[in-house]
């Protein structure tokens, strides 16, 4: 059984500049085929604008509030909502609150830096 705690999963920074705490993948656990990872970004801060190839995400905002750009649409989000972002979709969350904007971040197949594409909006 592979358990892991979000309190001593290590962070990283992502391509896209948020802080990352893997909780289940293949690199962690015998999850083979999607992965789970909290994200953090300070206040005020934005991700960069990025778009991934093969993987769908599915954020799920557990503190804070943001602004979410997917494609040309802006919709403010806040706790409790799920977002889905399809394959090849550009996206960037912005925190807009006053708390650091905590989130669930599912990819499937999950999460690597190499299918992480930056663009600019």
């Amino acid at each position: 059984m592979d358990i892991v705690n979000l309190n001593e999963a290590p962070p990283f920074t992502t391509k896209d500049g948020s802080e990352i705490r893997e909780l289940l993948a293949h690199r962690n656990s015998c999850i083979e085929k999607q992965s789970l990872a909290e994200a953090r970004l300070p206040v005020g801060a934005s991700t960069t604008a990025h778009y991934h190839e093969k993987t769908e995400e599915i954020y799920y905002i557990t503190h804070g509030q943001g602004k979410m750009q997917i494609g040309e649409e802006l919709l403010d989000v806040s706790v409790g909502d799920a977002i889905a972002i399809p394959p090849g979709q550009v996206h960037q969350i912005t925190n807009t609150g006053t708390e650091i904007l905590r989130l669930l971040c599912c990819c499937a197949p999950a999460y690597e830096h190499d299918d992480t594409i930056l663009v600019d909006l």
